[in-house]
């Protein structure tokens, strides 16, 4: 029997989707502090979204990527470029502020009121760099869903371990994907979302 939170999900999915992934700063063993070491924020480097149509097996409709400047760490460490394979020469490049990109992601959103699911409460994110940029996040909190705790109860596994790009190995799935790439990482959602709606459990 399904739950009522299962419903919400597939009432959620039913029409057109965003799925959305984030890259931002990090150092080693950042993650494990909760970036709460000196000077440590999570300042988006990478959006990566794709949008979907629910009620056509996931069908993709559009894709956005967008490399965003960060001020507070404007070098990316080490670590950050070998985790994501983003470089500096990437974001010096092709880098936009925050702001815009921001508002080019809403505008790929729409103003609908469909869903934007990510695989982690990413949407945090997303609105501790609003705070640090003194702005409000033009898209309604009420849209974003974590799918996560979905996927990890249909796995067996616990969440941490639900790790984006290897969702379509962890349902055993075709194909190979790159790891930390906000985009690459959107796309293997959708992936995993698909072979849940053509097995009958989303």
């Amino acid at each position: 029997m399904a739950s009522q939170a299962d419903e919400s999900e597939h009432e959620f999915l039913g029409g057109l989707t965003t799925i959305f992934d984030l890259e931002f700063t990090a150092w080693e063993g950042s993650a494990a502090r909760g970036w709460s070491g000196p000077d440590e924020y999570r300042e988006i480097v990478q959006i990566g979204a794709v949008r979907v149509d629910g009620g056509n097996a996931f069908a993709e409709v559009d894709r956005f990527t967008a490399y965003v400047r960060p001020v507070k760490n404007p070098l990316l460490s080490d670590y950050f470029v070998s985790l994501t394979g983003i470089t500096q020469a990437d974001v010096d490049r092709h880098g936009v502020s925050f702001p815009e990109a921001l508002a080019a992601f809403s505008e790929f959103v729409g103003d609908d009121g469909a869903a934007v699911v990510s695989n982690g409460a990413d949407h945090s994110a997303l609105d501790e760099n609003c705070a640090l940029h003194d702005i409000a996040c033009p898209i309604d909190a009420a849209r974003f869903l974590d799918i996560r705790p979905r996927f990890a109860r249909l796995l067996g596994i616990a969440t941490p371990e639900v790790i984006s790009a290897k969702l379509p190995a962890l349902f055993r799935l075709p194909g190979r994907r790159k790891e930390h790439d906000a985009l690459a990482d959107s796309l293997a959602i959708v992936q995993a979302l698909r072979h849940l709606r053509e097995t009958g459990r989303l």
